[in-house]
């Protein structure tokens, strides 16, 4: 998979640009400001429309204009070339072509693929549960597109189901009036929320377990190390589970996987029964995937709080790393990766490590404030980026 042409058109400071790429690595050198890393971004929103910067898409739409344009030419296994267009309106859902004919945006998932890894990864290791599920989630949707809709319904119901908790106890209320009505609603919000909550737990921990030894691999590569990089899922439903148990609330569900759909369902079912009390007078949805983590460790001690700067960085590198090559086993079409502005974070030793690693890409965006940052043996194609302008490098000089 590579791209051939980009398109944009009032994306962040593009007000107009097309440029064309080739196979392989291509390098995008610019000083902070000029664009660089919003050319990838754009690139990366194709496959997953999601920000690896901002949450909010509106901070994609150039300022003053009401809408941002997306168009890129993918060139897939066996010369197949699809043309995609994503129209981003600020306010408002979003606008998609292929191929030139009207789609449903959902549809262009799959198409382009990218694993991008930039330093905001750094909070993979650092940061809070959130983060880790973002990353497990766009990874799903990367390999089975369906799951977009299925994780959309899902938040949907948990606002839902969230909101009708508010309505029946709230925090800090020490009396309820009963709502037979009310609490009938819930048990068929709880149903549904237990259907689409199945289907995301069930593929965030099959995806945990196959994506581990690759993590394994990468990190061992990565930070030229003896210790053992692991990764496991650790479902709220599970945690919940053993709490009730112990409090005789529950059935202590060891032994128990999470590989079957439903069976999950009938278990998230049963702990929302048992946490009702608890949700409702708190208002809020105690168990679910909103509260699964990936839990990420180096050797016997967790990674966040125990591991060193750089033990961390090559850790969240391992992750990327790790996505890419799974998505690459599976499929004979590798995805795109990005590497935006990592290299000047790794010492030299691990920029090497790195370089020799993303060579089995079909094609690699690499960005850089300056050329020195970026390891001559890497080679590619390089481009020049100053205020929203991009030219080959011969061009440029």
């Amino acid at each position: 998979m590579h791209l051939s042409h980009l398109a944009l058109s009032d994306f962040r400071n593009y007000h107009e640009a097309v440029v064309e790429f080739e196979p392989g690595v291509m390098v995008l050198i610019g000083a902070n400001g000029q664009g660089k890393t919003n050319l990838v971004e754009a690139i990366a929103y194709l496959g997953t429309f999601s920000s690896h910067r901002v949450a909010a898409d509106s901070a994609l739409v150039r300022a003053g204009t009401p809408g941002a344009v997306v168009r890129a030419r993918a060139i897939g296994g066996g010369g197949r070339a699809n043309t995609l267009e994503l129209e981003i309106i600020s306010g408002k859902a979003n606008r998609a072509r292929l191929n030139r004919a009207p789609v449903r945006p959902r549809d262009l998932l799959g198409i382009v693929r990218t694993v991008v890894f930039a330093p905001e990864d750094l909070a993979l290791v650092k940061g809070d549960p959130g983060e880790r599920r973002r990353m497990l989630d766009e990874l799903m949707v990367l390999r089975a597109p369906r799951l977009a809709g299925v994780k959309s319904e899902y938040e949907k119901i948990l606002r839902q189901r969230s909101a009708l908790l508010k309505q029946l106890g709230g925090r800090g209320r020490s009396a309820r009036r009963p709502d037979p009505y009310a609490e009938s609603t819930l048990d068929v919000w709880d149903g549904q929320f237990a259907a689409a909550g199945a289907e995301i737990v069930v593929a965030r921990a099959q995806l945990a377990a196959e994506l581990a030894p690759h993590v394994a691999a990468a990190y061992r590569a990565v930070a030229d190390s003896d210790r053992l990089a692991r990764i496991e899922l650790r479902a709220s439903l599970e945690k919940e589970e053993t709490r009730l148990a112990d409090q005789g609330a529950g059935e202590e569900a060891a032994g128990q996987d999470l590989t079957d759909v439903e069976l999950v369902r009938e278990r998230l079912i049963a702990a929302m029964q048992a946490l009702r009390p608890a949700e409702m007078d708190r208002g809020v949805c105690l168990v679910g995937p909103h509260r699964d983590d990936l839990h990420l460790a180096i050797g016997d001690l967790p990674a966040k709080g125990y591991a060193s700067h750089g033990e961390s960085w090559s850790l969240a590198l391992a992750l990327r790393i790790a996505s890419f090559e799974l998505l690459r086993s599976e499929d004979e079409d590798p995805p795109i990766l990005i590497l935006d502005d990592v290299f000047a974070e790794l010492d030299l030793q691990r920029r090497r490590r790195l370089a020799a690693m993303v060579g089995e890409a079909d094609q690699v965006f690499v960005t850089a404030a300056v050329p020195a940052d970026v390891p001559e043996e890497l080679g590619g194609v390089r481009y020049v980026v100053v205020n929203g302008t991009i030219k080959r490098e011969e061009e440029a000089a």
